[in-house]
């Protein structure tokens, strides 16, 4: 199950890029190397989750509840849920708890897998890995703060995409609050036609956010793709206030591999 898990962690973004699987090859008594082989075909899906951006004097805590369901070919459907933490300080400074999705209502535990801790001034992305191969150990990596996380005025148009793709309709839904947070709500509707994808009839991919303007962040942010399920990321327990400091740092005794593939910018 926990290879299971690793496969559906949320990681970047939705996509469905067809990889080569290997596996451990049942090993003979009289042999005692591992060996392995690969397999045709195979998906490896990743999950979008919500863009947090690096915006300074704009502190809070939340907690971050996710659902995937997906439907399958005789109609049932699997669900899989999870819920970490995020946090950011005055600076811009971003901690997040990374954890396993695991089935909704089952007897399964979710585990923190990775602990995120970036900074905006020194340019530097930590992911600290607490299972796996890379367990008790922290990559670093240049980190590229992304501000504003989501700009309304590239939302505002709608009409025909270009090459005959299909359509786009863009609906503005008023204010409301969330978590005692003022939000601003669109909806979003694409259409492809036939062929796009390989597919034989019209795909329409939905996607509903509530954008609150003070943090620069979704805190509700709902995606309906017939080729990956409904995703649904909500937010709550906000808490305005700079979190605390001690987030911040790595985890005692992880040992830090420099991934950066140049010298880092200097320090704002």
């Amino acid at each position: 199950m926990r290879f299971l898990a690793y496969i559906l962690l949320a990681v970047v973004c939705i996509a469905l890029p067809v990889v080569a699987r290997w596996q451990a090859a049942p090993q003979s008594p009289r042999r005692s190397s591992t060996q392995v082989r690969a397999e045709d075909g195979g998906v490896s899906e990743m999950m979008e989750s919500i863009v947090v951006s690096a915006k300074p004097q704009a502190p809070f805590t939340l907690l971050l509840e996710t659902e995937w369901v997906r439907t399958l070919a005789d109609g049932g459907t699997i669900t899989l849920v999870n819920k970490r933490r995020i946090a950011r300080d005055s600076d811009g400074r971003i901690y997040q708890e990374r954890w396993f999705l695991v089935p909704k209502n089952g007897n399964i535990e979710s585990e923190m897998t990775t602990i995120q801790v970036s900074d905006p001034h020194a340019h530097t992305l930590h992911n600290c890995f607490l299972v796996g191969p890379k367990k008790n150990t922290c990559e670093l990596l240049v980190y590229k703060p992304t501000s504003p996380a989501v700009d309304l005025s590239e939302k505002a148009s709608a009409g025909e995409l270009p090459g005959n793709r299909g359509s786009f309709i863009h609906e503005e839904l008023g204010r409301q609050f969330i978590s005692g947070v003022e939000t601003i709500g669109i909806r979003d509707e694409t259409t492809f036609n036939p062929g796009v994808f390989g597919n034989d009839r019209k795909l329409t991919v939905e996607r509903e956010v509530w954008y609150s303007p003070q943090l620069d962040l979704n805190l509700l942010s709902v995606r309906s793709d017939p080729r990956n399920g409904k995703q649904t990321f909500t937010v709550t327990n906000v808490l305005l206030a700079d979190p605390d400091s001690a987030l911040f740092e790595l985890p005692t005794g992880f040992k830090v591999v420099d991934h950066r593939q140049t010298s880092p910018p200097e320090p704002n």
